[in-house]
């Protein structure tokens, strides 16, 4: 196992969503956003027609190069004819989001269950 693939967890589940999650309370690190943003590209092509949900529970921080890095798994998921939704955003974390306008570029939700329905 790579350093990096401890640092995401992959479920698939039985709805055929692709679930992430991440094992980082803080992804501000430029080598720790590359590493994860590798790791969920690599689950991502091993997709045919990939829906990804990527949870946030465990985060309590992400830095303006995280969210870059999102947009790129968006970027990746959409050229594959899939579709990436987000869910279990804190607060601070959605202000974020908000102020850069990128809750408006993704699908977000306030539960995992939520998020899986109607994929």
């Amino acid at each position: 196992m790579s350093a990096a693939a401890a640092r995401i967890n992959v479920r698939h589940r039985d709805t055929g969503v692709l679930q992430i999650g991440f094992a980082e309370k803080r992804i501000s690190d430029a080598l720790l956003i590359q590493q994860i943003g590798d790791e969920i590209g690599k689950a991502v092509d091993a997709e045919t027609k990939p829906r990804v949900l990527l949870s946030f529970r465990n985060v309590d921080f992400l830095s303006s190069a995280a969210l870059s890095m999102l947009i790129g798994v968006n970027t990746r998921v959409r050229a594959k004819g899939g579709k990436l939704r987000l869910s279990e955003i804190k607060p601070e974390i959605y202000q974020m989001f908000k102020i850069t306008k990128l809750h408006s570029l993704f699908e977000i939700f306030d539960s995992v269950d939520e998020a899986v329905k109607g994929f």
